[in-house]
């Protein structure tokens, strides 16, 4: 045996344990639920209903109502994210600023909180007696406490800066990362030719950083459209489901009351696909490489 061929086989030896566990653990139940998403019933009792699941989505106001919501919390959210992410990340990749780790470990550090602790923080926050409420009659903008949980638009409002809130820091990490590959000497040529803050910013940082921007669009795209923890726990889809998420609308169907998993995998599917197809957009337009 040549001693490439041993190296082919030494290659794929050392790769068969995590492709193996990739197979079983992820494209087996994938299949399963493809095959799944095509029948009907509960048990053992299933049986083969074509495209019924999928044409039953059309005509649930539930989910309809919960894919309005995940494209507004992706259209409002990610944005203001990623924009703050990468000016926090440009002012602390300055090589002068003091306590640099302290700050970058603080930003950073919401994004290590537990789901659950930062969901009861944000609901004790936003109670009618809460910190938000007693801010806000202080300053005489109220005079009674504002339930901004059992209303749709401060529900969603509140959703929305829990999201900015915690993943805001895990961003500015990527582009943390990203301006440290940039050389230090590109801003002081720049600077000596006459750029300010701004031409800097737009002409050197968002150029170089197009990759790693490009990255955490898809990857907050992604998360936002399979939230699950924040509308669980936070608002806990309320009111009247004005705030569901697709992810908690699905665990609802699933593991509450009578459960319905081919319908539930039909609608999982819908996700997988409007994730593909926002991921492929985003890289068309974001990727110009030849």
């Amino acid at each position: 045996m040549s001693l490439r061929k041993k190296q082919n086989i030494m290659g794929w030896l050392f790769l068969a344990p995590g492709v193996i566990l990739i197979l079983c653990l992820s494209f087996y139940p994938a299949i399963q639920a493809l095959m799944l998403s095509f029948k009907t019933g509960t048990g053992t009792n299933m049986q083969w209903c074509g495209l019924h699941n999928y044409m039953r989505i059309f005509q649930d106001k539930v989910f309809r109502q919960s894919i309005k919501n995940c494209l507004l919390y992706l259209i409002i959210q990610v944005p203001i994210m990623l924009i703050l992410g990468m000016i926090l990340a440009s002012i602390l990749n300055k090589p002068n600023l003091k306590f640099k780790g302290l700050f970058r470990t603080a930003i950073f550090l919401p994004c290590a909180t537990s789901l659950v602790a930062y969901a009861i923080i944000f609901r004790s926050l936003f109670a009618t007696d809460g910190f938000i409420n007693a801010i806000l009659m202080k300053l005489g903008i109220l005079e009674h406490g504002y339930n901004f949980l059992s209303h749709p638009t401060s529900a969603r409002i509140v959703i929305i800066i829990a999201l900015i809130w915690r993943w805001t820091g895990y961003n500015m990490v990527f582009y943390l990362a990203g301006l440290q590959n940039i050389e230090y000497s590109i801003y002081e040529a720049a600077r000596i030719d006459g750029a300010n803050l701004f031409q800097t910013f737009f002409r050197i940082t968002i150029p170089l950083l197009k990759p790693t921007i490009l990255l955490t669009v898809i990857m907050s795209t992604n998360g936002t459209l399979q939230l699950f923890d924040e509308s669980v726990n936070l608002t806990m889809g309320g009111p009247a489901n004005a705030s569901i998420s697709m992810s908690h609308y699905i665990y609802n169907k699933a593991f509450q009351g009578v459960p319905n998993f081919g319908y539930t995998s039909a609608m999982s599917f819908v996700i997988l696909i409007m994730v593909a197809i926002l991921a492929l957009l985003q890289m068309k337009v974001g990727d110009k490489r030849d």
